[in-house]
């Protein structure tokens, strides 16, 4: 994944400012701009909001600690607006998951695997190809005309 100039994942870098500035995947961004979407918590909260995402949501308690390092007591303003609360917050949103669509952790992108292709699937054979053309693989069409390459005959 790509990151920002500071090193951090591009994909968290928008959590955290989505978090910051209320729009994301969040029930009271929902019910203000998205009123098909569902706004509850998956908790049972009647409207999902930032505060209970980072303060009550349940599911988040395992990594509400690193949060508490920057704000004892869980204040909003210190936590999306003081330096060491920012900090606290992307490392929250990093290992939670929160603010995502699923409010599961992403998992980067994984590479392609790709497996060595059999050599003579890729070759065709002489019946194939004229089949195919009508005519030998060593034969090139050029403009509706058939012409035999071997011999040089272009004309």
């Amino acid at each position: 994944m790509k990151e920002t100039k500071y090193g951090l994942n591009r994909e968290v870098f928008g959590r955290v400012t989505q978090c910051r500035t209320g729009h994301g995947f969040i029930g009271e961004y929902y019910k203000r701009f998205v009123p098909d979407e569902n706004v509850d918590c998956p908790c049972g909260e009647a409207l999902q909001t930032r505060e209970h995402v980072l303060c009550d949501y349940p599911i988040y308690e395992p990594h509400r600690d690193i949060l508490r390092g920057a704000s004892e007591n869980l204040e909003m303003l210190e936590l999306l607006g003081t330096k060491d609360g920012i900090e606290a917050l992307t490392e929250f949103i990093q290992k939670s998951g929160a603010f995502t669509k699923t409010g599961k952790p992403l998992h980067p992108p994984q590479p392609p695997n790709y497996q060595p292709l059999d050599e003579t699937a890729l070759m065709l054979n002489d019946e194939y190809w004229e089949d195919l053309t009508g005519g030998s693989e060593r034969d090139v069409v050029t403009q509706g005309e058939v012409v035999d390459d071997e011999l040089g005959d272009f004309g």
